[in-house]
């Protein structure tokens, strides 16, 4: 247990205090999320490509999406490809793109993956189902403005 206090650690202004809340938050999701095994061994990168397919995507948008070099993307992609998680195929619009879209193996792993976020939010927060509605809609309203200049800094991929 920790020497401080919920009252002390919330005796701040509103603003301050959601900024402690999503700290707090963001720590125990991931402590949460560390614990699910999903029965494949997958990079955290590829966890995020396999969430932000759920439709085919062109490589170099995924590439800009994560703030990643293509090579990076090409990278993840081959190793989708060589787990049976994803496939690549020309883009029918412009032959010379290549799009990745998700196996049936990797939709169904996207959907547990979902799930087990869903789980760990309802486990850590305690909050309601209308709880979560509402908690959502607020961090709809706020993404699009947290969006405006790419993504941060600590969400991006690594290029090394």
């Amino acid at each position: 247990m920790s020497d401080t206090s919920f009252e002390e650690l919330f005796d701040m202004p509103d603003d301050a205090q959601v900024f402690m809340g999503i700290m707090l938050l963001n720590g125990r999701l991931a402590e949460q999320i560390a614990l699910v095994d999903l029965g494949i061994d997958i990079s955290k990168a590829e966890k995020q490509f396999i969430v932000r397919l759920p439709n085919p995507k062109r490589m170099g948008d995924l590439a800009r999406e994560v703030s990643a070099l293509p090579s990076t993307v090409t990278a993840i992609a081959d190793s989708l490809e060589r787990k049976g998680l994803a496939e690549r195929e020309r883009d029918p619009a412009d032959r010379r793109a290549w799009l990745l879209q998700l196996t049936d193996r990797g939709y169904a792993l996207r959907e547990r993956m979902l799930a087990e976020a869903g789980a760990a939010v309802r486990v850590v927060t305690g909050l309601s189902d209308d709880e979560i509605e509402q908690f959502a809609a607020l961090l709809r309203k706020s993404s699009g403005r947290l969006l405006e200049n790419g993504i941060p800094e600590g969400l991006r991929l690594c290029d090394n």
